[in-house]
């Protein structure tokens, strides 16, 4: 959740008329033009198979995987394919905010899943380390049971009081060694990532313990130096938290967290591409200069995906969002977004920024960011079949999901 913004407007709504259709087993699609990192290649087909990709080519090679018993055929028509999309950090949609239970984060991923997002990983605002081991634990029992619930991120409580965003300060802490082991028991290995603080007491043994038990460590939501945020990726950490928000900006004197960030080819930079969160030609620069390791996220609240304006409660405070703009009521500090990662799409097409490396970054790049790019994030074979089609507009015409669940490198296997 952020504090601070540029200027500009939020984009349609998108969305509308969307099919979600049942999980893929055994699916062809053809005619398509499927758009990834490589550019778009009009006319490609997909063949799935156990909810897995199977083949893939360009013409009419599909039909020859069309006549098993029971394989659904898709025709395209010249619809945009891109793979299921990945969301790193978001705490809700839908009129549903995570922190109100396991049924609201099913409910804020089904939102979002209109929207083209199949797997995401679900953020939680700063609380008392007891409350967030809680969610920690009930996010455990959702994912052995939904593969696009993909683990939690806790955003805080270890961060800068002067860069709080929307957090309660009150819930701001140290990351002492016991609030570690206690939220790393609770999570039971589906802890994702956490954002922490690098100038915070303990924060440099804390990132080594979390990047030791499996969790992409980020930087966020703090004060910190150039210097003190490339010494906290050598520590560990790999991903820079809703870069541009929460820390101090790209200073030709003072570079600051981005600048590191962006010199340090280990680390991805995440991007809340909506308009509000960072100028379109800040967004342009961070694409050219970490080309290949800009995640977009939406960071999204519970009006976000279908949600209306008005009031809500993020974590302890009250959020006023008006004209699809979520702010600490009060104030002008944004909590969060009503982003949408179609809509990140088109915000990004708008500006002038390249379709496919849109794509890239709203499904590869996440998905390596989780130790996963070898099976979500591309239609290719051996991949789990997320697939989303959009039309010329980018609005999102059909999802159709995987059930197959998918585990990052460390984590428990569970079922799968």
């Amino acid at each position: 959740m952020t504090g601070g913004a540029s200027g500009g407007a939020s984009g349609a709504a998108g969305g509308a008329g969307t099919v979600v259709g049942d999980v893929v087993e055994d699916l062809v699609v053809h005619s398509a033009t499927l758009v990834e990192a490589a550019g778009a290649q009009p006319g490609t087909w997909v063949a799935v198979r156990g909810g897995e990709v199977v083949a893939r080519g360009v013409g009419g090679g599909w039909r020859e995987h069309a006549g098993g018993s029971g394989t659904e055929v898709l025709d395209a028509d010249g619809a945009l394919l891109t793979a299921g999309m990945v969301d790193l950090h978001g705490h809700g949609g839908g009129g549903a905010a995570h922190e109100e239970g396991p049924g609201a984060v099913l409910a804020a991923a089904a939102a979002h899943r209109e929207h083209g997002t199949t797997r995401s990983v679900v953020s939680f605002v700063s609380d008392a380390v007891d409350v967030l081991a809680e969610r920690l634990a009930g996010v455990a029992d959702l994912v052995e049971e939904h593969p696009h619930v993909l683990g939690s991120h806790l955003e805080g409580p270890f961060l800068a009081l002067e860069r709080k965003g929307a957090h309660s300060p009150g819930a701001l802490v140290d990351p002492t060694p016991a609030a570690v082991a206690h939220l790393l028991d609770a999570a039971r290995g589906t802890l994702r990532q956490v954002t922490l603080d690098p100038r915070r007491d303990g924060a440099v043994e804390a990132a080594r313990a979390f990047a030791a038990a499996g969790v992409v460590v980020a930087v966020g939501h703090t004060e910190a130096t150039h210097d003190e945020a490339a010494a906290a990726f050598d520590a560990g950490a790999r991903l820079l938290t809703h870069a541009f928000n929460a820390m101090p900006g790209l200073h030709h004197r003072a570079p600051g967290p981005v600048a590191a960030a962006c010199g340090d080819e280990r680390v991805v930079l995440e991007l809340v591409l909506d308009g509000e969160h960072v100028h379109p030609a800040a967004a342009a620069v961070l694409l050219r200069a970490a080309a290949g390791r800009v995640a977009l996220v939406t960071d999204a609240m519970a009006a976000a995906a279908g949600g209306e304006d008005g009031r809500y409660r993020l974590g302890g405070l009250d959020v006023v969002v008006s004209g699809g703009r979520a702010v600490v009521e009060g104030t002008d500090t944004l909590a969060g977004s009503t982003l949408t990662l179609d809509r990140a799409l088109r915000t990004g097409v708008a500006a002038g920024l390249p379709l496919p490396v849109l794509v890239d970054a709203a499904t590869a790049v996440p998905a390596g960011v989780l130790g996963l790019r070898g099976r979500l994030g591309a239609l290719e074979p051996g991949r789990v079949a997320d697939l989303v089609l959009l039309d010329d507009d980018l609005v999102v015409r059909s999802v159709r999901p995987s059930r197959r669940r998918v585990v990052p490198p460390g984590a428990p296997a569970g079922r799968r």
